[in-house]
């Protein structure tokens, strides 16, 4: 048989056509990966991500997370780049939690706003303010997304910051206690950074290096509690709780009421634990059978062990109840706050007296002078700083106050480290130097922390819903009801 031969040119051209289709292979899909990257991306350090493209990661306040923050985040952004342009020295303190919210989560848009003003106060008043020293903090924004269900990337993008140009040395904020967020703090604490936590109350987040936290644990909450109702005469009580296993909050509530409430004899709970739970689909059906057992049982109070939006549906069930004779007391947890002023107000039309333990409230330097730093106290009060920069919004919540007071500690913090090394290990080991002439003046109350991490008798407001929907102080307690002083 014949050879075949191709001539040379054509020889030439299948070579070429072969070697373009290779490069081809090879370069198609990365331009396709790099314009998906594009297309990712929302901002610097912040990217796309899950089936709802929700925006997530850390910004300076160049991207805005959403459009109710814009004006918070703009400030922030304009104070950021004034500490660049001054050319002082600088650290970074991010405020972290979920900023881009649904229906899955406690947190509302208007408390993490709140929050969000009362972290940039505490910026302000760090860098330029009546607490001005060095050096300088840069406040970076970190949104986990919703129910915190990207935290891996943004505690990553956080700790890629320790050592780029930010300089980041300490998370504050780190949202409620659900087991994404300590997953998260556990991780950023693993990679040396100094950890505030602002709102976390549950009682068993313990052992974690280089954390505090500004607000009272549960434990604290149920002794502030049971002290009022006991003064109130309240013999006769009964648990209501979440049962759903990620809820760190209600259990370390419910446990903690259930065991301090018993410790004076003649005071009793009138039955086993009622409880509810949030995880599964048919929670408020749970809720709404409850009131006629509470018909038949006459408690005196009933503490509510869940979170604030659960609370409203509980209290619909209650204004529903068989026994429209009967007066209940509802009391519960600090997370009442989160709710907003159209949830507060529904809330008060169940004619039902409700009273919570809170974290802060801006009466409370009225109410009891000595138990909060007035300098602090003051920017919250009607007319001062919150009020002039955000005039639409109002801050009887007390989220604004404790961002403040957490991101007031972690440039405390700072501020004295400064004489060496500033970095997350040194700032952390500061935390626990906060004590006597050191502590931490903060507007929910004076800042010093045991061993572990905890709040050394932390003031905590006791709180009336009243028919309007607003928060009235009714008095400002502390772990075990006694007066919360400066120490």
């Amino acid at each position: 048989m014949p050879r075949l031969e191709w001539p040379l040119h054509i020889v030439r051209r299948v070579v070429i056509g072969v070697i373009v289709l290779a490069v081809l292979a090879v370069a198609v899909p990365l331009t396709v990966n790099w314009l998906g990257d594009r297309r990712a991306r929302c901002g610097d350090g912040v990217v796309k991500m899950g089936d709802d493209r929700e925006c997530v990661g850390v910004t300076d306040g160049s991207y805005i997370f959403a459009d109710h923050l814009g004006p918070v985040e703009k400030k922030i952004r304009a104070e950021n780049d004034q500490v660049e342009k001054d050319g002082d020295k600088y650290v970074s303190v991010a405020y972290m939690t979920s900023f881009t919210l649904t229906e899955d989560d406690s947190n509302s848009e208007e408390s993490v706003r709140h929050e969000l003003e009362g972290a940039y106060l505490a910026q302000y008043r760090h860098n330029r303010g009546d607490l001005s020293s060095s050096p300088k903090i840069k406040l970076l924004i970190a949104n986990m997304g919703s129910r915190a269900a990207r935290w891996e990337h943004t505690v990553d993008e956080l700790i890629d910051r320790k050592t780029s140009d930010d300089k980041l040395v300490a998370v504050t904020g780190l949202g409620p206690s659900d087991t994404q967020n300590i997953d998260a703090l556990r991780r950023l604490s693993d990679n040396g950074l100094a950890l505030v936590a602002s709102t976390m109350t549950a009682t068993n987040i313990e052992g974690i290096k280089g954390l505090v936290r500004v607000s009272p644990t549960n434990v604290d909450e149920a002794y502030a509690a049971s002290a009022y109702l006991k003064k109130e005469q309240v013999r006769r009580a009964v648990v209501v709780q979440d049962d759903a296993q990620d809820n760190y909050y209600a259990k370390t509530l419910g446990d903690a009421f259930t065991k301090v409430f018993q410790d004076i004899k003649g005071h009793q709970l009138v039955s086993d634990r009622m409880s509810y739970d949030s995880s599964v689909p048919a929670w408020r059906n749970e809720l709404r059978w409850m009131p006629g057992q509470l018909c038949d049982l006459k408690p005196e109070a009933v503490f509510f062990a869940g979170r604030g939006k659960h609370l409203t549906r509980f209290l619909d069930a209650i204004a529903n109840r068989p026994c429209q004779n009967r007066e209940f007391m509802v009391i519960t947890g600090d997370d009442t706050t989160n709710l907003t002023a159209d949830d507060l107000a529904h809330a008060a039309e169940s004619k039902v007296r409700v009273l919570y333990t809170g974290l802060a409230h801006p009466d409370m330097w009225r109410k009891d002078p000595d138990s909060v730093s007035p300098p602090s106290a003051r920017p919250f009060q009607p007319g001062g700083l919150l009020d002039t920069w955000f005039p639409d919004d109002q801050h009887q919540d007390g989220q604004a106050i404790m961002a403040h007071d957490a991101v007031l500690t972690a440039a405390q913090g700072v501020e004295m480290a400064a004489l060496g090394d500033v970095t997350g290990e040194s700032v952390a080991r500061m935390f626990h130097q906060m004590n006597s002439r050191q502590q931490v003046p903060g507007a929910s109350g004076f800042i010093s922390f045991q061993n572990n991490g905890n709040p050394r008798n932390k003031a905590i407001p006791i709180l009336h819903l009243n028919a309007k929907g607003r928060s009235e102080l009714v008095e400002v307690s502390a772990r075990r009801g006694e007066p919360a002083r400066k120490q």
